[in-house]
C-alpha cells in the first residue's frame, strides 16, 4: 500500500517568497502569504548559538522570578492553600485577577473599572492583541502602526484581514551624544493625521516603546487623542507591557492614553505580567477598556484558548497585590524593578560606547537603540542573502548585526525587522540591544567589544 498523502504537502523551509497558489496547494490561507517565512528571530538566535556570541537580541530576562512570585505560583497550584485554581477559569478572566486589575486601573484612570465587563485576560499580551484585532477589524480595514513597530503587529493585522499603514517616528536633528529616546524619536502629527482614512479602524500605540525606549509624553498623547476624536471610527489599542519599567517617573512618567479626558471609550489598554515579574513563560496578559471593546477580546478568546491557565492567572493576581508592598530597601517591588533596570541600562550604555556605538538612552523598557554610523565593517556582508532579510540587497543594519555576531561575538537585533519596506532606510544606522540580562552577560559583551575594537585600532 502507498503511504497516505499528507494534508500539508512538504514545503521547503527556506525561501524568499511563496506565491498564493502554493499557499492554496499547501492548504494554507492566503492571509498567511509571506508570514510563514523565517523571521529575524529564526535567523539571529541560531546564528548567535553557532558562533558562541553573547545574545543581546531577544527581550526576555535570563534570571528567575523573585521568590514572592515563585511562592505565588506554588500557592496557586497546591490544594492545601485553598486557591481552587487548578481547573478552567471563567473564559473572560479569572475573577480574582480581574478584580485586582480593576482596582489597579481604577486608580490609574481615576474612575471605576468594572472587573466583570471591562477586563479580559489572555495568554499573554500577544494573544490579547490577536483577539482584539480579530474581534474588531473587518476585511479591508486599516491599522496605523508607528514605526519602528514590533513585528507581531503587522502580522496580526494581516491575519485579521486588515491592511497595515505605517507612520514612522522621525529622528530629530540632534548633535552630540547622550540623547534620550524621547529626544530622538518624534511623531510628525500631520503625517499621522494624513495617514488616517475612512477605512482606518485601529491605531496601535506602544508606550514605553519597543524597540526605541521612548515614553510618549502627555503633550504627544493629547495630540494623538485630538486626532482620534476628529476621526471617531478609530480605536486606540495601547500596548503598555513595559509600564512598570520607567526610569524617571517625575520628568517622563508612564501615562495611559485611556486616562486622558474622553479617551477611555476609544481605547483598549493591553499589558501583561511577564516583563514585570521576570516570568515571560507564564503568558498572562489582559485588556482593559469599555465593555464593547473588551467584548471583542473575550468573544474571540472563548473560541480560541477558552481561557488563560488558571494557576498562572491566580498567581499573577497575588503578585500584583504583593508588588505594591515594600521590597528590600525599596518602597515597592515596582520601585526595585525600575531601579535595577536603570542600573543595567547604564551598564550596557557604557559597554556600547566601548564599541563606538552611540547609545540612544531609553526612558523606559529594556532595550537600547544604538547609533552605529561611526562603525565600518566589510561591505561583502551586505552582499549576503538570507531567507529572513526584509529586502534585497541586505539592509546595512541587518548585515552589521550578522557581522557583529560572527566577528565581534555580540548579537543585536537589526531594527529593519520593525519597519515596512518603504521606511527600511530609517534603520540603516541603528541596532537594538537588550539589557534584560545578568551583569556577567553585559560585562562579557563589553569585554568582547573592547577586545575587538581596541585590537583593530592598533
Amino acid at each position: 500500500l502507498s503511504p497516505p498523502t499528507p494534508f500539508f504537502e512538504a514545503v521547503p523551509p527556506l525561501r524568499t517568497r511563496t506565491s498564493s497558489s502554493l499557499f492554496l496547494k499547501a492548504g494554507l490561507s492566503p492571509r498567511l502569504d509571506g508570514l510563514d517565512k523565517p523571521t529575524v528571530w529564526h535567523e539571529f538566535t541560531p546564528l548567535a548559538t553557532e558562533h558562541g556570541a553573547i545574545n543581546l537580541g531577544q527581550g526576555f530576562p535570563d534570571w528567575d522570578p523573585p521568590e514572592f512570585v515563585v511562592e505565588a505560583m506554588r500557592r496557586s497550584t497546591d490544594p492545601k492553600y485553598g486557591r481552587h485554581a487548578n481547573q478552567y477559569a471563567r473564559s473572560a478572566a479569572h475573577l480574582p485577577l480581574a478584580k485586582v486589575l480593576a482596582e489597579d486601573y481604577s486608580e490609574r484612570f481615576g474612575f471605576c473599572v468594572d472587573p466583570v465587563t471591562e477586563v479580559a485576560t489572555a495568554v499573554g499580551c500577544t494573544n490579547a492583541l490577536f483577539c482584539a484585532l480579530q474581534g474588531l477589524m473587518f476585511p479591508g480595514d486599516e491599522a496605523i502602526l508607528l514605526e519602528p513597530a514590533f513585528d507581531i503587529y503587522t502580522a496580526q493585522v494581516k491575519m485579521a484581514g486588515g491592511t497595515p499603514k505605517y507612520v514612522p517616528l522621525r529622528a530629530a536633528p540632534l548633535s552630540g551624544y547622550n540623547h534620550t529616546a524621547n529626544d530622538m524619536f518624534k511623531i510628525d502629527f500631520t503625517e499621522l493625521e494624513e495617514a488616517i482614512s475612512p477605512k482606518t479602524k485601529v491605531l496601535i500605540l506602544n508606550t514605553p516603546h519597543n524597540p526605541t525606549g521612548k515614553m510618549f509624553s502627555r503633550e504627544e498623547l493629547e495630540t494623538i487623542a485630538d486626532i482620534v476624536k476628529r476621526n471617531p471610527q478609530v480605536i486606540v489599542i495601547s500596548d503598555e507591557v513595559y509600564d512598570h519599567i520607567v526610569f524617571d517617573p517625575i520628568k517622563s512618567p508612564h501615562i495611559s492614553i485611556a486616562s486622558l479626558p474622553g479617551m477611555y471609550q476609544h481605547t483598549l489598554t493591553l499589558s501583561s505580567s511577564g516583563k514585570t515579574f521576570s516570568a515571560t513563560g507564564w503568558k498572562v496578559g489582559w485588556a482593559v477598556g469599555p465593555p464593547d471593546l473588551v467584548r471583542a477580546v473575550s468573544s474571540v478568546q472563548q473560541w480560541v484558548t477558552f481561557s488563560a491557565p488558571t494557576p498562572n492567572q491566580d498567581a499573577v493576581a497575588a503578585c500584583l497585590s504583593q508588588a505594591k508592598e515594600p521590597f528590600g530597601e525599596f518602597g515597592s517591588y515596582y520601585d526595585y524593578l525600575a531601579s535595577e533596570y536603570r542600573r543595567k541600562r547604564d551598564l550596557l550604555s557604557g559597554a556600547l560606547c566601548s564599541a563606538g556605538v552611540s547609545p540612544i538612552v531609553p526612558n523606559g523598557g529594556f532595550f537600547i537603540m544604538g547609533d552605529t554610523s561611526e562603525i565600518e565593517f566589510p561591505s561583502h556582508f551586505m552582499d549576503e542573502i538570507t531567507v529572513a532579510m526584509p529586502a534585497s540587497p541586505m539592509p546595512r543594519d541587518w548585515a552589521m548585526s550578522r557581522w557583529m555576531t560572527q566577528e565581534v561575538g555580540v548579537t543585536a537585533i537589526p531594527p529593519s525587522a520593525f519597519y515596512g519596506r518603504n521606511n527600511l532606510h530609517l534603520a540603516q544606522n541603528l541596532l537594538r540591544f537588550a539589557f534584560c540580562k545578568d551583569d556577567e552577560t553585559i560585562l562579557e559583551a563589553q569585554m568582547r567589544f573592547k577586545t575587538y575594537f581596541e585590537g583593530s585600532s592598533t
